[in-house]
């Protein structure tokens, strides 16, 4: 017999910004395109997983860790970045809807390898060392989430209801204080990953978080000037 075939897993670039639209159709579309890409990456890992029995799909513990927890810390990217009233400056909702389409692109990619390797989408609960049972020092990677301590750059929960009773000024100042905190927070995350020892194209895939969350954090922080408001402190 042949020996099993081992699948290399994409690297993921940022997804250019969706052209403008307005009012519920641009909700609805950024939404439905989101949805696309996760249900593809789903298809894809059922179809390789059941096309061969010769298909042997391998993730470091490294690996597992900075997928799952990547996901966690974007998912609430997501969650901030679609609380911003629409009716806000159309830069800054621009860099929202482009947050949108770029998290979603890279949620499904990372739950894309979680699924081919069979493994859980969210990381395990933590241990009675406060570290998850999968990772932790063992393998050189100290999760972000350890037992009752947020991911780097996380907002609270009362941050994000501020955020959604905000208007005009007020929330895009919020949203653009949150969003560079966040983003700061994931480059940290990525770069403890790689670190840790990433395989190769998981690691160049944080490599490309690191480079295009820096992108975006430098609008970010140029719109934050205009609006003379200093950034949220970090950590």
């Amino acid at each position: 017999m042949s020996a099993p075939e081992t699948k290399q897993f994409p690297a993921i670039d940022a997804a250019a910004p969706a052209a403008p639209r307005r009012g519920w159709t641009r909700i609805l579309g950024l939404w439905a395109g989101g949805l696309a890409v996760l249900l593809v990456g789903v298809l894809i890992g059922s179809w390789w997983q059941q096309g061969s029995d010769d298909v042997e799909v391998t993730l470091s513990k490294a690996d597992i860790a900075f997928a799952q927890d990547m996901s966690t810390h974007h998912a609430q990217a997501l969650l901030i970045a679609q609380t911003l009233p629409r009716d806000v400056d159309p830069q800054v909702r621009m860099m929202a809807d482009q947050i949108i389409t770029a998290q979603n692109a890279e949620i499904a990619t990372l739950q894309g390898w979680l699924t081919l390797a069979d493994q859980p989408m969210t990381p395990p609960p933590a241990t009675a060392t406060g570290h998850h049972a999968h990772g932790g020092e063992a393998d050189g990677h100290d999760h972000a989430a350890e037992s009752g301590a947020p991911m780097p750059g996380m907002a609270s929960i009362d941050e994000i209801t501020r955020l959604g009773e905000a208007r005009g000024v007020a929330a895009e100042t919020l949203f653009l204080q949150l969003m560079i905190r966040h983003h700061t927070g994931g480059t940290a995350m990525a770069q403890d990953a790689i670190a840790s020892g990433l395989s190769g194209p998981v690691d160049r895939t944080a490599l490309a978080m690191i480079r295009d969350q820096g992108s975006e954090v430098g609008v970010l922080s140029a719109l934050l000037k205009a609006r003379n408001a200093q950034q949220l402190p970090y950590p």
